[in-house]
């Protein structure tokens, strides 16, 4: 999704598109609560009756940064998951429009990290799979090299051990066979946060703006 991309169903139906089918589990985009913000943004100069009200999320697929403009009477606190796509089940958000890690409240960036966690608790496969499958980027740069901590003897062993072993099953299998690897999915989480936070070169999990 494009950082400048703004939904909301009022506009889906003015254009006379067709809504994707909720039947279509696929195409359901969820994203995370951090913060959820009653009076709207603290910024926002209009008098209170005229600010609507506001949540902070992240989403699930590929950590996009949401700032979420809530239904009239949406029942939403930190930790819910909420449909942003399609609009046809999105019955808690009026509109959405993708941010930046720089437009996150205080206590949205505060919950960043643990709602990662949980989010790659939650969906481990793709990234079980990301060790299972990393190619080389370069040369002299391997996918499994941009993982906080795996230098290139840690990717020797996964590689070996994938090899000779076949795909890790889940992170406690990665840590079993992997000596020297005690936190994988500690791991993933601090990339996915750098990658929200950083201006990095490579992304291993978030989507490109």
């Amino acid at each position: 999704m494009s950082d400048a991309h703004e939904s909301d169903a009022a506009a889906s139906d003015a254009d006379g598109e067709e809504p994707r089918s909720s039947d279509d589990e696929e195409s359901v985009e969820r994203a995370v609560v951090l913060d959820h913000l009653p009076y709207g943004r603290p910024d926002d100069d209009r008098p209170q009756h005229q600010k609507p009200e506001i949540a902070y999320a992240v989403g699930e697929a590929e950590f996009d940064l949401f700032e979420l403009t809530l239904a009239e009477g949406a029942d939403v606190s930190i930790g819910d998951r909420v449909v942003v796509v399609p609009d046809a089940d999105r019955d808690l958000i009026q509109r959405y429009r993708e941010i930046d890690h720089e437009d996150l409240s205080r206590g949205a960036e505060q919950e960043l990290e643990y709602v990662t966690e949980e989010i790659v608790e939650r969906h481990p496969q793709p990234f079980l799979d990301y060790f299972n499958e990393a190619q080389p980027l370069t040369l002299r740069l391997h996918q499994l090299n941009v993982l906080p901590g795996i230098g290139d003897t840690l990717r020797d062993d996964i590689l070996e051990s994938r090899k000779r072993q076949g795909p890790f099953e889940s992170f406690d299998d990665l840590e079993e066979r992997i000596d020297g690897l005690h936190d994988a999915k500690g791991t993933v989480v601090d990339r996915i946060v750098e990658e929200l936070t950083e201006d990095v070169k490579y992304r291993a999990f978030v989507a490109e703006n």
